[in-house]
């Protein structure tokens, strides 16, 4: 039989749309592919280094100079470290300082007193200035902005004239040589209570007016809505606080007396005298009190960039 022309034409279309349909798959692959490929190749493009990094990797070599010296020292033998000038890169290792740190020292107890003292004022700093931040950024009350101009007026107050205040006060509450006296100064401070009221302020209040329209009441609104978006901000204050109270020396040193009571840095004063300074052990203590900050750093660092940027949007 033969085949009009119209029949072989409609058999030709449907021949062809299998043929059709494939290609059209094959470029739509090939699309998705070079679309991968492309954005793969932005992102290496935006990973290469810029112009600032040729700048910004040698100044921060320059700050990782006196943390390489440290650590160096405390690996220098003795004789080297006393002698002048001494030397930045030892003959050779030795670890009798660390050895000497563990055990001449009650470095294991002074340390867990600073965890104890820095742990407790983390909580307090989280739990205290985040309260009242909320209060001063959200609660309307009479004397809202004196409150605020008061607690700001207390940073001007120079540190030296309260200690002789508050190691009475201290004294008359039993606190005096004991951990107590370390973990009271830093259960909150004017700065974290500002810190936190201006990173609220940055927030929108419709956030919250949403909330209460949907039935939460006010401590729902700031446990469930605003806590999570203030981790930042959280997270920049317990570095804070844990640099404050980690550091802390001219309080412990006036309140403190008793050896099992120090802190850190209170015991490794313990390793200079007017006469002689056991500059292995110093050095070795030192190492021990600082990689705590750096890990910590690490790994809050980039809620801390966070912070200091949102914090600005809204004074």
């Amino acid at each position: 039989m033969a085949i009009t022309t119209s029949t072989r034409s409609v058999l030709d279309v449907a021949g062809a749309s299998p043929r059709i349909d494939s290609a059209r798959t094959l470029d739509a692959d090939a699309a998705a592919a070079g679309g991968r490929v492309a954005s793969g190749a932005g992102r290496r493009k935006r990973r290469r280094p810029s112009a600032w990094h040729l700048f910004l990797i040698p100044v921060s070599l320059l700050f990782l100079i006196p943390f390489l010296q440290m650590f160096l020292a405390s690996v220098s033998p003795e004789k080297e470290l006393v002698s002048f000038p001494p030397p930045f890169i030892p003959s050779h290792l030795d670890f009798g300082g660390y050895a000497g740190l563990f055990a001449e020292s009650n470095v294991l107890t002074w340390l867990l007193n600073t965890v104890i003292v820095s742990t407790v004022g983390i909580a307090s700093h989280l739990v205290l200035c985040s309260l009242a931040g909320y209060g001063f950024a959200r609660l309307k009350f009479r004397g809202r902005q004196l409150g605020i101009f008061m607690i700001l007026g207390t940073i001007m107050i120079p540190t030296q004239l309260l200690m002789i205040p508050t190691y009475i006060l201290f004294s008359q509450l039993g606190l005096v040589n004991t951990l107590g006296a370390a973990i009271v100064p830093w259960l909150s401070s004017a700065f974290g209570i500002f810190l936190m009221r201006q990173f609220f302020l940055s927030l929108p209040a419709e956030l919250e007016e949403s909330g209460m329209l949907d039935g939460a009441n006010r401590w729902q609104v700031f446990t469930r809505i605003i806590l999570p978006l203030a981790k930042p901000a959280l997270a920049t204050l317990a570095i804070f606080t844990l640099l404050g109270s980690w550091n802390d020396l001219i309080w412990p040193l006036i309140a403190i007396n008793d050896p099992h009571a120090f802190t850190l840095q209170l015991g490794l004063q313990n390793f200079q005298g007017t006469r002689r300074t056991q500059w292995s052990l110093l050095m070795a203590g030192n190492v021990v009190a600082t990689l705590p900050l750096i890990v910590f750093f690490l790994f809050a660092q980039k809620q801390f960039v966070q912070t200091m940027t949102l914090s600005g949007l809204k004074g």
